[in-house]
C-alpha cells in the first residue's frame, strides 16, 4: 500500500491509503489462460469436442495449396472458434476478431491467437460446405453426451394484424 497526502490535501487529518497501481504489471492474470475459466465452461467441452470431429475435407484443401505464402492458421482451431463465435451469438467475423483481442474464452480457446476478420472469413467461406457437415457431427456428438435432444421443430408464418398505433398509446 502508497500512503498519499491525498486525505490531507481534501482537508481530512489523516494520509489516504492507496493500493499501488501499475500497468506494466507482468503477471495481473494467472500464468495459464487455462486458469481464467471455470473448469465447466463451454469452451472447454468444445476442445474435447474438436478432438473428435472428422476434418478430412478441411485438412485436404490444405494439402493441395502452395506451403509457400500466407501464414495459416490451425484449422481444427478455426473450426472450434466459429462453432463457440456461434454459440453465444457472434456470427460477425470482425466481432469474432475482436473478441479473440478481449475475451478470456476466445483466448484460451484460440491459444492466444488472433485470426484476422479477413481470414475469418475467408476460412468460413472456402469450407462453407465442410462446415455445414460439421454441424450436424456437433449435434451428434452433443446428443449422445445428452446435451441436446433432437427432434422437429415448426416455425408457424402467420400473420396477425396489429391493433397498436403510437398515435394511440400517447395521452
Amino acid at each position: 500500500m502508497i500512503a498519499t497526502d491525498l486525505g490531507r490535501r481534501m482537508g481530512h487529518g489523516q494520509a489516504q491509503v492507496l493500493p499501488p497501481w501499475n500497468p506494466e504489471q507482468t503477471l495481473l492474470l494467472p500464468p495459464s489462460p487455462v486458469d481464467w475459466l471455470p473448469e465447466n465452461h463451454l469452451v472447454f467441452f468444445l476442445l474435447d469436442l474438436a478432438a473428435e470431429l472428422d476434418l478430412e475435407d478441411i485438412y485436404a484443401v490444405y494439402r493441395q495449396k502452395d506451403p509457400r505464402g500466407e501464414k495459416a492458421y490451425v484449422p481444427r482451431m478455426l473450426v472450434v472458434l466459429l462453432l463457440y463465435a456461434y454459440c453465444v451469438g457472434l456470427p460477425s467475423s470482425r466481432k469474432i476478431e475482436k473478441a479473440c483481442w478481449e475475451d478470456a474464452a476466445f483466448r484460451v480457446l484460440t491459444g492466444n491467437q488472433q485470426p484476422d476478420h479477413s481470414r475469418i472469413s475467408d476460412f468460413r467461406r472456402r469450407h462453407l460446405n465442410a462446415l455445414a457437415g460439421l454441424f450436424v457431427q456437433v449435434l451428434r456428438l452433443c446428443q449422445k453426451a445428452g446435451l441436446v435432444s433432437l427432434g422437429h421443430v415448426a416455425l408457424d408464418g402467420t400473420k396477425v394484424k396489429a391493433n397498436a398505433s403510437k398515435h394511440k398509446a400517447k395521452s
